[in-house]
């Protein structure tokens, strides 16, 4: 898989600028995807480092894997079922049209230009690589470095610089601190529970910083 690739790097004036990759990706990827190296454990997508351990392994060369992370990032991943054998699928999956027979898709062009260049290159560099991790308790009480850590890839909130798309736009939503420290406990959908990852002083500073923060 890691040789295949439909557009190759865009061509570019520019080298990649892996630091810029890694800003941006735990900002727009990291709450769908574990990249150990970018200190992230998002589920909702594929675990970046067991995705490419193998080729990384096997010796394919990091051009290689950045080609298949940027037609990704280009293309998205359209709809995905959510059990992977036809059995459980015809089991579990009527009418088949249901939504919780399909996994949040991956939109298109999460970053573009040379943004996206730059994701793919720095994802490339690290994935797979048993890079250091980052852990949520570095973090501290700070509401809005847990927000732009955990949750930045899936939602919008002007405040906090973010746009994702999956979750609820939190600018619109407008939640009350006890509203949003609810849903971050206990997740919901496609979200995650954080209960045990974060803390409950995490929640409530994450949960403060949303409730002041959005529509601002």
């Amino acid at each position: 898989m890691a040789g295949c690739g439909t557009g190759g790097i865009a061509s570019s004036a520019q080298r990649p600028d892996t630091q810029n990759g890694q800003t941006l990706f735990t900002s727009s990827c990291g709450a769908c995807h574990t990249l150990a190296a970018a200190g992230t454990s998002g589920t909702i997508g594929p675990n970046l480092d067991d995705a490419f351990a193998a080729d990384v392994k096997q010796g394919f060369s990091q051009s290689s894997i950045e080609n298949v992370v940027l037609d990704q990032i280009r293309l998205g991943s359209g709809q995905v079922a959510t059990y992977t054998t036809s059995k459980d699928f015809v089991e579990h999956c009527l009418p088949p049209n249901s939504a919780k027979c399909y996994q949040t898709p991956m939109p298109a062009n999460i970053v573009k230009g040379q943004d996206a260049v730059d994701v793919a290159a720095y994802v490339a560099s690290v994935a797979g690589t048993g890079g250091p991790s980052v852990s949520v308790s570095t973090l501290g009480n700070d509401g809005e470095a847990i927000f732009k850590s955990q949750c930045a890839g899936c939602h919008t909130l002007a405040a906090a610089g973010t746009t994702g798309t999956i979750g609820p736009n939190l600018d619109q939503l407008k939640p009350s601190e006890s509203v949003v420290a609810h849903q971050v406990t206990v997740g919901g959908g496609v979200m995650p529970a954080f209960k045990g990852k974060l803390t409950t002083a995490q929640i409530q500073a994450v949960a403060k910083y949303v409730s002041s923060s959005a529509g601002k």
